[in-house]
């Protein structure tokens, strides 16, 4: 339901489903209300705008931001989104998210992405919210520098990210920890310098 001028609909044709997600169902989130359609992450094409969105149309082909961001605030105006005073994680949190048809998408100008016609959704999905936190949370608070050794441990979908994104800070190594020998296999694929599995201390180079 529209509640704002700035309000976008957006038709969902990718999502996934988060670890936050599976918190949430398990009731560990107390700010997500029952009955809440949950998920943040999103790709999808706009059915309607309202009068004050200038920045895209109906049809256009979006990326979701998984934090929204009035844009105006203290907080925004310093690229702060995650704080933003009337924004945040609200997707999916304090109002219905993107694991549904159709998802309200607030203050669209600066919550959406335009993508290409052609782009591949099942990656482009990834940029909504998992490359960004394995880069922001892992790489940059991690203060990654050429030269350095990196540890990650878990490689999941973050710790990929985190793995991809910190090759751009050039470190000397990257070790990734992780229990499944198949992952394991990937992170060497995808630049790992070098993979321990857990359980047995061996090491994949």
């Amino acid at each position: 339901m529209i509640t704002a001028p700035t309000d976008a609909i957006v038709r969902i044709t990718r999502t996934t489903i988060c670890g936050t997600e599976l918190h949430i169902l398990k009731g560990d989130d107390p700010t997500c209300t029952p009955g809440q359609v949950i998920g943040y992450e999103g790709v999808g094409v706009i059915e309607l705008v309202c009068p004050a969105v200038a920045a895209f149309k109906a049809g256009d082909r979006v990326l979701i931001s998984c934090i929204s961001a009035c844009g105006k605030c203290a907080y925004c105006r310093k690229l702060l989104n995650l704080p933003c005073t009337s924004g945040g994680w609200i997707l999916g949190n304090r109002i219905d998210g993107t694991q549904a048809e159709f998802v309200r998408i607030p203050y669209a100008d600066t919550s959406l992405h335009h993508i290409p016609d052609d782009a591949d959704e099942d990656a482009l999905v990834m940029l909504s919210d998992i490359l960004p936190t394995g880069f922001k949370c892992r790489v940059l608070n991690g203060k990654v520098q050429p030269g350095s050794t990196v540890a990650i441990v878990g490689a999941g979908p973050i710790g990929l990210a985190a793995l991809l994104t910190a090759q751009f800070c050039s470190p000397a190594d990257i070790i990734i920890i992780d229990l499944d020998g198949n992952r394991l296999e990937v992170t060497i694929r995808f630049g790992a310098t070098a993979a321990v599995n857990s359980s047995d201390g061996q090491a994949l180079e």
